[in-house]
Parts: C-alpha cells; sequence; structure tokens
C-alpha cells in the first residue's frame, strides 16, 4: 500500500512537473486576461479620440482562413460587411502594453483599438455599450478574447470611454463600419508631393485628378459624441490655431460622425508642420485628409 501511495505522488509531481516546463517552453500563447491590469499612471482620456474609419489593406499577418486556439477553430471572415452582433465585451491592458498584436502592429492599451476573433484585420466598429448607451469607435488589430461568450476585447481606453472598466464586461453592440463610403486620408510625403508636381506642374498636394476637386484637411479626431467634437475644437483653437479649427458633420452607416479639422490647408509640408505642432502639444493623432468639395 505504502509503495503505491509513494509511486501515484511521484507519477503526480512528474506530470505536474512537465506540464509546467510544456506551457513555458510553447510559442504563442493565446492571450488571456491573467495578471492584467490599468496603467500605473493617471491618463486623460478625454484626449485620446476615437479611431478614424479609413481604407486600408489587410493585414498580411493576421488573416488566415483559419486558426486554432485552445482546441478550437475559428475562422476568420471574407469581410466586415454587415456585422453586427451583441454580447459580452472585456477589456485587456498594462500586461499586453507594447506586444505585437494580431496585425503586427504593437497593442498601445490608450489607443482606440480592439480585439475580435473572426473579423478581418483591420475593421473599423462602432461599440455601443447597452446599458448607458455610449458610443465609440475602434480600430480592430487584434485576436481575442477567447473566452466563451465574450464578443470583443477593448483597449483600457476604450473601456473607460465605455463605462465599461470598473465592472470588467458590459453587454455591447458591436457594429462593422462600412469604410467604402469613407475619404482615406493621405500618406503623402513631401517627396510624394513633388512628384505630383513633377508630372501635374502644380503645387497642389491634391493629386491631379482631383485638383479644383477637393481640399486637403489635418483632420485631429472624429465623434460620435458632439459635446466631445466641440470640447477638442475649443482645446485646439486655444492651444494652437484660433479660427481655424472646425467640426465638420458627416453621416456613416446612418450614424452621425463629428470630425474636428484644421484647414483647408494649402500644402502637405503645411499640414505636417501642424501636425509636429500638435504632436508637441500632446494631441497625436492627426491625420490628412483629402475631401471631395461638395460645390
Amino acid at each position: 500500500m505504502l509503495s503505491r501511495l509513494v509511486k501515484f505522488f511521484s507519477d503526480f509531481l512528474f506530470i505536474s512537473a512537465l506540464s509546467v516546463l510544456l506551457f513555458s517552453c510553447s510559442g504563442d500563447i493565446p492571450r488571456v486576461s491573467r495578471q492584467d491590469g490599468p496603467p500605473a499612471e493617471q491618463v486623460n482620456v478625454d484626449v485620446i479620440v476615437d479611431a478614424v474609419p479609413q481604407v486600408t489593406t489587410r493585414s498580411k499577418y493576421g488573416n488566415p482562413s483559419s486558426y486554432v486556439v485552445f482546441g478550437e477553430r475559428y475562422h476568420v471572415m471574407p469581410s466586415s460587411k454587415g456585422y453586427k452582433e451583441r454580447g459580452i465585451a472585456s477589456w485587456y491592458g498594462s500586461k499586453f502594453h507594447g506586444r505585437r498584436t494580431s496585425s503586427g502592429e504593437p497593442y498601445d492599451m490608450h489607443a482606440m483599438t480592439a480585439a475580435h476573433k473572426t473579423l478581418p484585420l483591420p475593421t473599423y466598429v462602432k461599440v455601443t455599450n447597452l446599458k448607458n448607451n455610449r458610443q465609440v469607435i475602434l480600430k480592430v488589430n487584434d485576436r481575442g478574447p477567447f473566452h466563451e461568450g465574450r464578443i470583443i476585447d477593448l483597449s483600457h481606453t476604450a473601456a473607460i470611454k465605455l463605462g465599461v472598466k470598473g465592472t470588467g464586461t458590459g453587454w455591447v453592440e458591436v457594429e462593422a463600419i462600412d469604410t467604402n463610403s469613407v475619404i482615406s486620408p493621405s500618406k503623402m510625403t513631401t517627396r510624394t508631393v513633388s512628384k505630383i508636381s513633377e508630372v501635374s506642374g502644380s503645387q497642389s498636394p491634391v493629386p491631379v485628378t482631383l485638383q479644383n476637386k477637393a481640399d486637403l484637411y489635418l483632420q485631429i479626431g472624429a465623434f460620435i459624441n458632439v459635446k466631445n467634437a466641440y470640447n477638442l475644437r475649443d482645446r485646439l483653437s486655444s492651444a494652437i490655431v484660433a479660427g481655424k479649427v472646425h467640426v465638420s458633420e458627416r453621416l456613416i452607416n446612418e450614424q452621425k460622425i463629428y470630425r474636428v479639422r484644421i484647414g483647408p490647408v494649402t500644402s502637405t509640408e503645411q499640414a505636417e508642420k501642424l501636425s509636429k505642432t500638435l504632436a508637441d502639444k500632446g494631441f497625436q493623432k492627426s491625420q490628412i485628409i483629402i475631401e471631395k468639395r461638395s460645390y
């Protein structure tokens, strides 16, 4: 009897040690929320704006046809068009800050991003807290959450803005945004503008096919809540460019979006200079936008 007990405990200890070894030596362990938490420093989330929907290319890394986590296979959607779902949202924070996401981008817990198991990466979504009706626009650039019943993992900032940080989870509606109806931000540099000028004989940063039909803006944020948009406009006006900052309204997916912009500006050089000045003052998310005129 004693020998059997000794053998039992010997086998138990061996198996336990082997399990720890296999776990610690495994490759990409799926992201879970053990020992996670908020940032150590205080962050003013009021100055962090919603993600700006734009036309993007699919991530090379984050869109396999399917993948397996914890023995379950997930199939990545070929398109986000028409996606709308209700379920539980959770959030993830400091434990994963700076780590590479499934799309290849580093995770920033202060940015307006999220993780989803099957939406194409990236996808822009409108998330509504069904308890308090707060809404945000997020960029989905990661995979998760791998917990039963949960449909989306929010960044720490998004969780605060939606009012789910304190409870840890919340009942939400997630709806994909059709970026085909959105004017894509320009990623042009001064070098690109020079090439356009060589071809068109013009110093305008707007592509030759849109000259006299479009304007160039520096966009600092986009909001569902109009009050947040005007608060940002007022802070910008007092800080840097009084009289040039304005709020424009656009309807996307039957949802009014309020965009805070500077402009129109005359060149990408002017836009880049303004963007640097804004970044020095804590406004990090400015983007160059080309928009067709309505007249």
